[in-house]
């Protein structure tokens, strides 16, 4: 019975490469490290043990240093590949962009109705101040102040930063 299975897994170890560690390398501290992936750009060709498909990496020729800021190779865009699925494609983004252009400009429209009605409050508010009548408010507890001088003139400084910024 052993006999078969040590068969069973030697067929299987014959039959099966890719299961099987595909790479080897020796990484900073010197240690032998095992991946089906291949190892990062960190580690020099030299230490480079095994590749997938030979048994021992051949040596590399020496070539001009690379660094790490090289510019990588543009690829083609996907969408180039399917002509079809290009147009349809094309036509989603503009339709994209001509609804986001669309929602911009009406928050730009509302955001300047707003400014223009606050614009008429506050000339109205200044010109209400300017005439020199008593003005009174209503207190948080719903009673009625009168403003006196000082408040008079911080309410007046607050009405015109306001006729500054939105009536412009």
């Amino acid at each position: 019975m052993k006999m078969l299975h040590g068969l069973l897994v030697a067929l299987l170890v014959a039959h099966c490469p890719g299961a099987f560690a595909q790479w080897q390398w020796l990484d900073k501290d010197g240690r032998k490290v095992f991946s089906d992936r291949a190892p990062g750009a960190e580690i020099p060709e030299k230490n480079i043990l095994k590749r997938p498909g030979s048994a021992v990496a051949k040596p590399a020729e020496p070539t001009e240093p690379t660094t790490v800021n090289a510019p990588t190779p543009q690829l083609p865009a996907l969408s180039a590949s399917k002509p079809g699925g290009d147009k349809t494609l094309e036509a989603k983004k503009k339709q994209a962009e001509e609804a986001e252009v669309t929602k911009r400009k009406s928050e730009e429209e509302r955001v300047l109705k707003a400014k223009a009605e606050n614009c008429n409050r506050a000339k109205q508010s200044k010109a209400a101040f300017d005439s020199g009548v008593r003005i009174s408010r209503t207190t948080a507890a719903g009673e009625r102040e009168v403003l006196d001088d000082a408040a008079r003139l911080a309410e007046g400084q607050r009405i015109q930063g306001i006729i500054d910024s939105d009536c412009k």
